[in-house]
């Protein structure tokens, strides 16, 4: 039997490296109130944004993540418009959903008042060893097979919310049909996904008008390590899920 011996000072180099590639990176809150110099109404006066800020291996790599998930970026926000004439935000938060395995996944959204109630949600995969934010296209093949898959899903969808929407006698003059005329998940809408320790989720905005939100559909598609297998690219981030 040959020993190999490892200096002490490399192997801890060596520990340190496997242990940056499975743990997960430190998302700290930091929350910022702002005032605005002239709201137009009492509830206007003040927004919120609480942004996640990375902590990583090195000040470069945490920069890099912390832009990647900024919400200000990924929702929009336009902080001297707020300030002066649009107020229209009041409060923009975050939720880490997944974060191992070199993979952070992030939900992002705003709520706000203009005529009416309102809000919009993002979500973000980073790639945390190198700080970029992961695309489709990084993490699966055949997009287009991918897409018809969620599709078939949102057509099973639509049919069960089209059955709901004709129970309630309520909804006696709501033609449903119309409601999903120009629904179509296309490979342009893999954009909006999130991974979890189950799979991954593809999300869809159906982009009801304001009075009928109560009646759409939740627009969530999961699919699992084993469905997704056949879609997994090989040397993906992903690929360690469905060996």
């Amino acid at each position: 039997m040959i020993t190999v011996k490892v200096p002490a000072f490399a192997a801890i180099l060596l520990l340190s490296a496997v242990c940056a590639l499975s743990q997960s990176v430190v998302i700290t809150p930091k929350t910022t109130v702002y005032r605005r110099p002239k709201p137009r109404m009492d509830f206007k006066r003040t927004f919120t944004i609480r942004r996640p800020i990375a902590r990583a291996a090195t000040p470069a790599l945490s920069k890099s993540i912390t832009a990647a998930i900024r919400p200000d970026t990924i929702l929009g926000i336009d902080l001297k418009e707020e300030l002066g004439e649009g107020q229209w935000l009041e409060e923009a938060d975050y939720k880490v959903i997944f974060n191992r395995d070199r993979l952070l996944s992030i939900q992002l959204w705003m709520t706000g008042t203009a005529a009416y109630p309102d809000s919009s949600t993002r979500y973000v995969v980073v790639d945390t060893g190198t700080g970029r934010r992961l695309r489709p296209a990084d993490l699966f093949t055949n997009l287009r097979g991918l897409a018809a898959r969620i599709k078939t899903l949102q057509r099973a969808e639509i049919g069960r919310a089209i059955v709901e929407i004709k129970k309630d006698p309520g909804n006696a003059e709501i033609q449903p049909e119309q409601l999903f005329e120009y629904a179509n998940f296309t490979t342009k809408n893999l954009d909006a996904f999130f991974v979890d320790s189950k799979g991954v989720t593809f999300v869809y905005n159906y982009g009801f008008p304001h009075v009928l939100t109560a009646l759409q559909p939740d627009g969530e598609y999961r699919l699992s390590w084993p469905q997704l297998k056949p879609f997994i690219r090989r040397g993906g981030l992903l690929a360690r899920f469905v060996r």
